[in-house]
């Protein structure tokens, strides 16, 4: 009940706006009709990177099931980092598409600092120091969130090649 009193005596706890009318003052605020654009290619880009993903996960673990009883000892854990290779390689495309979307938006006027402004954004760095114009305040939001995103898909996927590798029974013998 403590927390509830602390809330009630917010200063612009009786002024909050409804989520349309929110959402339409920060539609306005922007005024960017192309950001509908890259909210479109965002979610693209992470419907192609699950796929991606998936694939690269199945593959692994089709080659791990063939692997099994070969007693081919350390093929197993060689596909597994092949695949950790290709995973870092779709983010590696990720951040290249991001930069390719930013420099046909002008959002900077040089390709290099579009190129890590889309890799700060994509991985949550955050390391530079960006000037925006105001119709793209949002895209820093929408980059992170698909890095966030597609990070998890991977690291999900992972962890099950991970389980995989590490909940095999051992072949011993009785002795």
């Amino acid at each position: 009940m403590y927390l509830l009193e602390h809330i009630a005596k917010l200063p612009g706890i009786n002024n909050l706006p409804s989520f349309t009318t929110l959402f339409a003052e920060i539609n306005t605020d922007m005024g960017n009709s192309q950001i509908w654009f890259v909210l479109i290619l965002a979610c693209l880009m992470l419907t192609l990177h699950g796929i991606a993903v998936l694939m690269i996960a199945g593959a692994f673990h089709w080659i791990d099931g063939k692997l099994e009883n070969k007693h081919i000892y350390g093929a197993n854990f060689l596909s597994y980092f092949i695949a950790i290779l290709f995973i870092i390689g779709s983010h590696l495309i990720e951040i290249i598409g991001w930069a390719y979307i930013c420099v046909a938006l002008q959002v900077f006027p040089t390709n290099p600092q579009t190129f890590y402004f889309a890799g700060e954004m994509y991985t949550t760095v955050g390391y530079g120091t960006y000037t925006l114009s105001e119709q793209w305040r949002i895209l820093p939001i929408i980059i992170s969130f698909s890095g966030i995103f597609a990070v998890s898909m991977s690291g999900a996927a992972l962890y099950s090649m991970m389980g995989a590798l590490l909940n095999r029974p051992t072949n011993q013998s009785p002795l």
